[in-house]
């Protein structure tokens, strides 16, 4: 859904520009029209996101371990710094 909105904004971008090299009130409009679609859709994957990452949280999702590689170990061994 970030990709769609990422391409309105792209649209919304050139029909500005067209806009402004024709002095055109209706592609100003429609730069409006596509912009106003991408934010509704910025925020409903934003809201979705959060209410899933809550639902995590409060148990409802389902727990995995880490990866494998991603736990860091620090060393068990003391460095000498005398050189």
């Amino acid at each position: 859904m970030l990709v769609l909105t990422l391409a309105l904004a792209a649209v919304g971008f050139l029909l500005l520009v067209v806009s402004l090299l024709t002095g055109s009130v209706v592609w100003a409009w429609g730069c409006i029209v596509v912009c106003v679609v991408g934010a509704v859709l910025l925020l409903v994957s934003s809201l979705r996101s959060n209410t899933v990452a809550n639902g995590d949280a409060a148990g409802g999702g389902s727990h995995r371990s880490p990866p494998s590689g991603s736990r860091r170990t620090l060393p068990t061994e003391r460095f000498d710094e005398s050189d």
